[in-house]
């Protein structure tokens, strides 16, 4: 696959990587751009998906970004890795499978830390279990548009998870959230390039 790796080290504009992310679909469509895999962090902010409901806001005072990614409603912030990716599947038209890749991408590179995780057919994400406890640790949201597929996922590192008290999270009320620093405290400083290493190579398979 041809697949541009962009790194972002400041935090980015919500609104501009959407636009960014829109723009590159279109040259993609276009066969004048190659796919592209983005890693970033967001200044503290809520978005919310297609299917969200206003009754997943707890704190009314919160400004909330409507977006047209699928899931619900979510939060970012310092701390949290967003991975952002535009993929032509106009050769796969594989939707499921392109989740999938997602899903082991992000437990397979979390088990080289030591942290056991799983899907959940149910609940969109990436899930940890202690002690009876659920907490997700990493949010996937998606759309496809002309079978391109583009948003993301982002997994909670060092994140402020405080800031879930104010809504309910993918509208998800039984289950918590956790970050990997609260789970096992030690250096993720890799885990960035790992995960993309990872992406690429499911992507592939």
């Amino acid at each position: 696959m041809n697949i541009e790796i962009k790194k972002s080290l400041k935090p980015v504009n919500y609104i501009d990587a959407i636009n960014f992310m829109e723009e590159r679909l279109e040259q993609i469509f276009k066969k004048n751009e190659k796919d592209l895999i983005w890693t970033l962090e967001h200044e503290e902010i809520y978005t919310a998906g297609t299917s969200y409901s206003k009754t997943d806001i707890i704190d009314k005072s919160i400004k909330i970004i409507e977006t047209n990614r699928g899931g619900k409603i979510t939060c970012h912030g310092p701390g949290q890795l967003i991975c952002y990716f535009v993929i032509d599947l106009r050769n796969k038209k594989d939707i499921r499978k392109f989740i999938n890749s997602i899903e082991k991408t992000i437990i397979e590179t979390l088990k080289i830390f030591n942290i056991e995780t799983f899907s959940d057919k149910e609940n969109i994400g990436i899930w940890h279990e202690e002690n009876g406890i659920i907490n997700k640790v990493a949010a996937i949201g998606v759309r496809v548009k002309k079978w391109i597929a583009y948003h993301g996922f982002a997994i909670n590192i060092e994140n402020n998870i405080d800031q879930y008290k104010k809504i309910i999270p993918c509208g998800i009320r039984d289950k918590g959230i956790s970050n990997l620093n609260k789970i096992k405290k030690q250096d993720y400083s890799k885990l960035k390039d790992l995960l993309v290493k990872k992406f690429i190579l499911n992507l592939e398979n």
